[in-house]
């Protein structure tokens, strides 16, 4: 809970000097019952005192005053709520050590499978772009709010090649850029970028997160695989060999960071499947301050009501 104008609550200083004013008017009222009769007398004269009931309208009335108060500094809350023609880039590796068989069936097919559920997670206004990347970027759906059509980009992706995750990034901060705006706006974009290993063609990474931070694109990426995964390539004799083909969670991290986005590890199909569940949440949506000033005033109204009805009602009068 945050508040639009935080001084009106030194007001809440009163309720404390209101407190002390009350208590120093009761000891005057019994020194006038006091003086008006003796202690030993007052039953008789007065045989049923109101006691708890006495107190319980000016409790009412400091609580509303309290309510009021905050009402009137305009608290706030945040929420989530959908965020309107956003657009997403899913940037999937699809170099040779996507085919490891560590992430099950392969690296590539649960990349496909996360994607898929991303797309389910993301809100309906959102648009969606798929590319794929080896050495070479490739822009296989432009953000779309067509599911079917991100579906079938997605089933399109096959392995080959190296790595270029810089010219990846550097592409898809291009094609997000090059989108039309809205109201002469440019609406929040972001890359989701997913790989297995560190790039060993094109740019820097690190300085194509740099530029899409620049342009207010935050790079969120996600690294795939496990320790002990291989691939076979063929030697120079033609035959097969075993390549360790380890994920690079650093590299992948400081992309993330230099962009200002958050990095994630998946080392598993369901470990991917709730991350993409995850970020589909997260970049849909954007945190948003509300204002909450009626609830707080009519809270206090309410008591205010309240705490009258029951003074006139026992006494007599207001307070």
């Amino acid at each position: 809970m945050t508040f639009a104008a935080p001084l009106v609550l030194i007001a809440l200083l009163a309720l404390p000097l209101l407190a002390a004013w009350y208590v120093q008017q009761q000891r005057v009222r019994r020194g006038a019952a006091a003086a008006f009769a003796a202690p030993r007398l007052q039953p008789s004269v007065a045989p049923r005192r109101p006691r708890w009931r006495r107190h319980l309208p000016m409790l009412v009335f400091a609580l509303a005053l309290g309510l009021l108060v905050l009402a009137a500094a305009r608290p706030q809350r945040t929420v989530a709520v959908p965020v309107e023609h956003a657009s997403i880039m899913l940037a999937t590796d699809v170099s040779g050590s996507m085919q490891a068989t560590d992430v099950q069936p392969t690296r590539l097919v649960a990349a496909k499978r996360a994607a898929r559920t991303f797309l389910d997670r993301v809100p309906a206004k959102v648009n969606v772009g798929v590319m794929a990347f080896n050495e070479h970027p490739s822009v296989l759906q432009s953000p779309t709010l067509s599911r079917a059509d991100a579906r079938d980009a997605i089933d399109r992706m096959t392995v080959s090649g190296g790595t270029a995750t810089g010219d990846a990034i550097a592409a898809a901060t291009t094609a997000l850029q090059n989108l039309p705006g809205v109201n002469g706006r440019r609406p929040p974009a972001a890359i989701v970028l997913i790989s297995d290993g560190s790039s060993d063609f094109g740019s820097d990474p690190v300085l194509a997160a740099q530029a899409a931070a620049r342009a207010h694109i935050p790079v969120y990426t996600v690294a795939l695989g496990t320790a002990h995964g291989t691939i076979q390539v063929p030697g120079r004799d033609g035959t097969p060999r075993t390549v360790s083909v380890p994920p690079d969670p650093q590299s992948l991290a400081a992309i993330a960071h230099a962009s200002g986005a958050a990095s994630f590890t998946a080392s598993s199909t369901d470990g991917l499947s709730a991350v993409y569940e995850r970020l589909g949440s997260q970049l849909g949506r954007r945190d948003e301050r509300r204002q909450v000033t009626s609830a707080f005033a009519a809270g206090g109204l309410v008591l205010l009501l309240a705490g009258a009805g029951m003074s006139l009602r026992w006494f007599g009068r207001l307070i």
